[in-house]
């Protein structure tokens, strides 16, 4: 029977890509975001929100029986207004904040929601799309203090997470990932001296996520990895 994948965020540049190349790839897609569907397989809700758990559990139960993984890519960086802080002074509460329900909460939560599924039996594949920035060892450069300290945060979880489920299902597999510089909304106010080499299409960025994501091993599990997939430090 045809295995799905879970993509979260799927309306987003890399979200969207990366289901493309899944269907490319031959699986049946599950796809949840703020964006509308109209398929059966698409639900629209904000996953950062509490009561999201209990409906995302429900909605999966009926459709996570070929399950083979889920891809995160939900993340955030700026707004219309506001963007990362360059300093201490410009730091606050409410952004990091809201920093910290989109690029933590939502991956919590949608783990939540698939928790009561994984059992001894299950082989699957947990992918988070974090960032290289979140790496504490390799900051040397500070700033962007919400963006880095969620990512950090996100990289912590995905650690807790991948021992959780190791312990209960021995061949799961769960991992953070560094996707590379991809033109889109998160990134397009920060790229325009950006080095050509190093940014990357929507399509080569998914190709990449796909083929880490079919990669993936209990022996390469609680990792954070780069694009190349090289291991990034915590």
């Amino acid at each position: 029977m045809q295995k799905s994948v879970l993509v979260a965020g799927s309306h987003g540049t890399i979200g969207n890509a990366v289901t493309k190349q899944l269907k490319i790839a031959g699986y049946e897609i599950l796809t949840i975001s703020r964006g509308q569907g109209s398929s059966l397989n698409h639900l629209n809700i904000a996953m950062t929100e509490p009561e999201s758990v209990e409906v995302m559990e429900q909605w999966l139960a009926e459709r996570a029986e070929n399950l083979a993984g889920v891809i995160h890519c939900v993340g955030f960086l700026h707004d219309e207004v506001r963007g990362p802080e360059k300093n201490l002074k410009q730091l606050s509460a409410d952004w990091l904040n809201l920093s910290m329900r989109v690029n933590v909460i939502s991956h919590i939560h949608v783990a939540q929601a698939l928790n009561s599924i994984v059992t001894r039996q299950s082989n699957l594949r947990w992918l988070s799309l974090s960032a290289k920035v979140g790496s504490i060892e390799d900051n040397g450069l500070g700033g962007w203090y919400s963006y880095r300290m969620s990512k950090a945060a996100l990289n912590m979880f995905i650690k807790n997470l991948s021992i959780e489920w190791g312990r209960r299902a021995a061949n799961s597999s769960v991992i953070a990932m560094h996707p590379g510089t991809t033109p889109s909304g998160l990134s397009d106010p920060f790229i325009q001296n950006w080095p050509k080499d190093k940014l990357y299409s929507p399509d080569l960025t998914a190709e990449r996520i796909v083929s880490v994501f079919e990669s993936m091993s209990p022996e390469g599990t609680g990792k954070l990895y780069h694009h190349d997939g090289s291991v990034i430090p915590w």
